[in-house]
């Protein structure tokens, strides 16, 4: 996708010196772009923890890289174990984290250690470009969704509502539940999208808006509270989110008010899709109320806000009274009878075991 029409991908490795990874540090958009080198491991894992980047299959990508990263300094097995172990600790809920770093340690462990390195940036390379695709066949499967009510309504927009941010800054490219919104805005189909604002941390009006201001995607951002009754209004005619887990029997772990969104989607008769790439699919847990491992992060993120002054700098200010502690657990999880169906790069599928096995298998 573009910024101010130059194409980025959310993670690439230096042209220049051929090995140092840059990404574009989210925690200072919408404001400006800043582009971060990432040159050791350690760096990589803080901007995974601290979410300078972020995005369930985006920071699969990022901790394959900084594997990479490590192993060029050294390649030996001590090392490729730790630092798959240290990686792997920095988020607990998206399950994309441990399947790159995963299928990093599956293709570099039988090597010699002196061919580590170089393998270890092919692979993450290839984990980064199946991404890009990945997402891109995600929007051309939704695509007819917004097609399908475009056609019942001629002359008005398809009005979409998500939460979070599940576009190209995401993932590689394309993003997940945005892809067949860009993919269907630039078919022609006039679309508009409802942004919640996902607090604590606002990656809808930071993140979601800014893309799509970018892509020149028709957008109104609003308070999270407001979905319900957007829906009640028939201001919605589809959810569409993106997620961080999804087990084999369709539950969808995401950004924390998903499952509200989903209780009122259900209420008013709204479809309510997840978009989700192979690597977010769980195959070892069922339950995911219980078995989903829920983060819960600093209490700041919910007393605090950061934003830009009317004079143009940024500040942070406190939005709660002194004194008063503050609960911050960074996702819920969706059960799989409130989701409407799947949008993967295989196709649609209910969100059921069966479902899921018709499209993958096993």
């Amino acid at each position: 996708m573009k910024i101010d029409g130059t194409h980025y991908r959310s993670v690439w490795v230096d042209a220049a010196d051929g090995w140092s990874v840059h990404i574009i540090d989210q925690t200072r958009l919408p404001w400006q772009v800043e582009i971060l080198r990432l040159a050791e491991e350690a760096q990589a894992a803080h901007a995974i923890r601290s979410m300078q980047t972020r995005g369930a299959p985006l920071i699969g990508a990022v901790a394959a890289y900084g594997l990479a990263l490590a192993l060029r300094v050294d390649p030996s097995d001590a090392a490729l174990a730790g630092a798959v172990a240290r990686l792997s600790a920095t988020r607990p809920t998206a399950i994309n984290l441990r399947w790159a770093l995963e299928r990093m340690q599956a293709a570099l462990a039988p090597l010699p250690p002196t061919d580590r390195a170089a393998a270890a940036y092919a692979e993450a390379a290839a984990i980064a470009d199946d991404d890009v695709e990945t997402c891109r066949r995600i929007g051309q499967n939704g695509l007819p969704l917004i097609a399908e009510i475009a056609a019942r309504k001629p002359g008005r927009p398809v009005n979409i509502l998500t939460h979070c941010n599940a576009g190209w800054l995401a993932t590689v490219d394309y993003g997940t539940a945005l892809s067949p919104i860009y993919q269907a805005h630039d078919a022609g189909i006039a679309v508009h999208v409802w942004v919640d604002e996902t607090r604590p941390r606002n990656q809808g009006a930071a993140l979601t808006a800014f893309e799509l201001g970018s892509h020149g995607v028709p957008h109104t951002v609003i308070a999270d509270n407001a979905g319900g009754h957007l829906m009640q209004h028939g201001e919605v005619d589809l959810c569409i989110v993106g997620t961080d887990r999804v087990t084999r029997t369709g539950d969808v772990a995401n950004k924390i008010g998903t499952y509200l969104k989903a209780l009122a989607a259900r209420d008013n008769g709204v479809p309510f899709w997840v978009a989700l790439p192979h690597s977010t699919i769980d195959w070892r847990i069922a339950d995911g109320v219980t078995e989903i491992p829920i983060e819960e992060r600093a209490a700041a993120e919910v007393t605090d806000l950061t934003g830009l002054t009317a004079a143009g700098t940024l500040a942070t200010i406190r939005v709660v009274a002194a004194g008063s502690p503050a609960a911050n657990p960074a996702f819920d999880v969706t059960p799989a009878r409130l989701v409407t169906g799947l949008i993967t790069e295989r196709g649609r599928c209910p969100a059921s075991e069966a479902g899921l096995r018709g499209l993958y298998g096993g």
